[in-house]
């Protein structure tokens, strides 16, 4: 396991980079997985455009104001932060690489560095107010097109879902949330998947309503999308073992499945960034020296390959089906069933209601393969109602 990209490319290829064990494998896999989502989006978005299902709109901007007093006052405090924050990791470089996450969300900074970022801060601002200011500020007509949205979707998904990841995490970990409330809000572990896709397409379809783009074609764009990124965002749970594993795996591997390596039958998560388990004998550093015992089933691994599977699936269909909220129905349906087997065999918090056992991800995948059965039937009953219309 590879806690930060600092132990994959010292392991991999020998380079002693002390500086990348700022970057957790973890993250830089969500990061790459936005990517990929950003891209799939402005590409399905430039398609629908071209296939005239998506329009652009003409939305007026007043150019030339100055910058306010707000402005002012919340670049300083972003600036002071920033300069507060920075000047004391420079001190402190070598505690900041070995707990970064314990540095960046501690009070601990340098108030001089606060002072120098705030007032690089509000000159930068003044100098750019008064570069863009007019004698008598004046409104222009631009066109923007809906694949313009792309980055402010990636932004408030990527925002919404860390919010709503923490909060349903927190919700199935109560008893660890109430220990330690603050520790559990702000730590960069503990993150529920389903808790981020339900917040963040509440936000995401918000602002395409606002955008005035169609929520239909808005969420059938994204389930492609959608898919992928969570499968790119499995490696890194696999990679730097965040504790998404499975159950143990005591059972021999099938002789049906000896061609596959042994770690993907069943894994003991070495050097997991976690720290759980039993000390390693032969530790390459002295933070992360934990593995499993006994090895569990790679679930992470498992299901980066069947969501690269489904992504494929949906990217396949995309252009054959032409019945808006359909393929996000089908996602839902193959997000539901997969989430759902995969549970099965993967370690959880369970609920116990009226004698029945079940997982929380158990019960959203129930709910979100029914609600795709649901939009299956009702967007193709409207879409055949719509066509009868127009022919009538």
């Amino acid at each position: 396991m590879y806690p930060s990209l600092y132990y994959a490319i010292k392991d991999l290829f020998g380079f002693n980079l002390p500086f990348l064990k700022m970057i957790q494998s973890f993250g830089f896999f969500v990061a790459i997985a936005f990517l990929v989502a950003s891209y799939l989006l402005t590409k399905e978005f430039k398609r629908k455009e071209a296939e005239g299902l998506l329009t652009p709109q003409k939305i007026k901007v007043l150019i030339g104001v100055k910058a306010t007093t707000l402005d002012f006052v919340v670049s300083g405090i972003l600036g002071f932060l920033l300069g507060y924050k920075f000047l004391f990791i420079a001190q402190h470089f070598s505690q900041f690489l070995e707990d970064t996450q314990g540095f960046i969300l501690s009070f601990q900074g340098n108030v001089f560095g606060g002072i120098i970022g705030i007032t690089i801060s509000i000159y930068s601002k003044y100098r750019e107010s008064e570069k863009t200011k007019l004698d008598k500020p004046h409104w222009v007509e631009e066109i923007v097109y809906p694949h313009h949205h792309v980055g402010n979707i990636t932004i408030i998904a990527a925002i919404a879902g860390i919010i709503g990841a923490k909060i349903f995490h927190n919700l199935e970990n109560w008893d660890e949330f109430t220990t330690d409330p603050i520790g559990a809000l702000f730590s960069f572990s503990g993150l529920t998947m389903y808790g981020g896709l339900i917040v963040a397409a509440f936000a995401v379809i918000y602002y395409g309503k606002k955008s005035k783009i169609p929520a239909t074609h808005l969420v059938d764009i994204a389930a492609p999308a959608l898919m992928l990124a969570y499968a790119v965002g499995r490696i890194g749970c696999q990679v730097s073992g965040d504790g998404d594993w499975g159950i143990d795996n005591l059972v021999p591997k099938p002789h049906m499945l000896s061609w596959l390596p042994n770690w993907m039958w069943s894994y003991d998560y070495p050097h997991n960034v976690n720290s759980v388990g039993v000390q390693l004998s032969d530790c390459f550093n002295d933070k992360y020296c934990n593995h499993l015992v006994p090895s569990v089933f790679p679930t992470p691994f498992y299901e980066t390959v069947m969501c690269t599977v489904l992504f494929f699936v949906l990217w396949g269909m995309r252009k054959r089906i032409k019945v808006p909220g359909m393929l996000f129905s089908i996602y839902l349906v193959f997000n539901g069933i997969e989430r759902f087997l995969i549970e099965q065999i993967r370690v959880n918090t369970l609920y116990h209601v009226n004698g029945f056992a079940f997982t929380q991800a158990e019960l959203i995948s129930v709910l979100l393969f029914i609600l795709g059965i649901v939009g299956i039937v009702y967007f193709k009953k409207q879409y055949r109602t719509e066509d009868f219309k127009k022919s009538n």
